[in-house]
């Protein structure tokens, strides 16, 4: 009988076009949904006939509940070499080896600025208006000048960093271990938290999400920011209290967010950001790019094969 795989959460489809399954030994039967359930109990008797499953990197959780459900898998390959929804603990007592793949930031980087530059210049406002017959309604801004708050300066924030240097902009940073060595070596000025978000022009998050940054930033914080100043999140939802953003921004206490990542994901149809017209929301793409998404879908074709023959590779502990 054939080894049964799953590939889940293929949204655009294309996980077969990405890679080359049919190299995998032994002729796996494979399976794609390309829908996301968030009821644990819809998951489990989805996935409870397979062996191996490949996740895209955070967008289905394996809670110890889940593992305890599925008493056929033995392998789990998630895309990136981390992926803080597994509960890695449990996958080893269930005996099920978790593999992971590489990736490039290059797509999150490019992202980030698309947003910013969106949200201070409000072009998909000025998009929906030029359909409706206007024309040039809204005032934005040069980035040049301003000041860039960046709470995380990691590798991401330090990419982020250099181009807002090329823009001409004044960059401070913020986090829990930043040395004020290691900001100006990216280009920045270490300040503290409260005056990263007193000064800012655009605020961005640049964080891994972790016990230590779960509602890291919230209502104190978002409350020090000013009228006319923006904030973006790439990084992960819960980062930020998202209600207290949430009337920040029903309130215009704020000029407008351009945000990537949500505290649920996929966002609810009703949820109130989708009623807000300073927010520009993007379905957590960042990092969903051709390139990445093959680099994603061959490495994890490679895991399983590994696995299939006995020498697994790019095992997450």
């Amino acid at each position: 009988m054939a080894t049964k795989l799953a590939i889940l959460d293929d949204y655009q489809r294309v996980a077969l076009e990405m890679a080359d399954w049919s190299s995998l030994p032994g002729g796996p039967e494979i399976t794609v949904f390309d829908d996301n359930l968030a009821d644990l109990d819809a998951v489990a008797s989805r996935l409870e006939p397979f062996e191996i499953i490949a996740a895209m990197r955070e967008r289905t959780p394996f809670p110890r509940a889940l593992f305890e459900k599925l008493p056929n898998l033995k392998l789990l390959v998630t895309t990136g070499m981390r992926n803080g929804a597994f509960d890695m603990a449990a996958a080893a007592e269930h005996g099920v080896t978790v593999c992971g793949t590489g990736g490039s930031s290059a797509a999150t980087e490019e992202m980030i600025w698309a947003l910013i530059q969106a949200v201070v210049r409000q072009i998909p406002q000025e998009d929906r208006a030029t359909r409706a017959g206007k024309w040039q309604t809204t005032v934005g801004w040069n980035l040049a000048g301003r000041t860039l708050g960046l709470v995380g300066l990691g590798r991401l924030g330090a990419r982020t960093a250099a181009i807002a240097n090329f823009f001409n902009m004044r960059v401070i940073a913020w986090s829990q271990n930043l040395t004020a060595e290691r900001a100006q070596e990216c280009g920045a000025e270490l300040v503290s938290k409260e005056d990263l978000f007193r000064q800012s022009d655009v605020v961005s998050i640049h964080l891994i999400l972790s016990k230590r940054t779960r509602g890291l930033i919230g209502a104190a914080d978002l409350a020090l920011m000013k009228p006319q100043s923006y904030f973006v999140n790439t990084s992960r939802g819960p980062i930020v209290d998202e209600a207290a953003m949430l009337a920040m921004l029903r309130e215009g206490r704020i000029a407008g967010a351009a945000l990537d990542v949500f505290d649920q994901e996929p966002l609810p149809r009703d949820h109130p950001l989708l009623g807000l017209d300073n927010v520009i929301i993007s379905p957590h793409m960042a990092y969903v790019t051709e390139e990445n998404l093959i680099q994603f879908h061959t490495e994890t074709v490679e895991d399983i094969a590994a696995w299939l023959n006995g020498q697994p590779i790019r095992v997450l502990e």
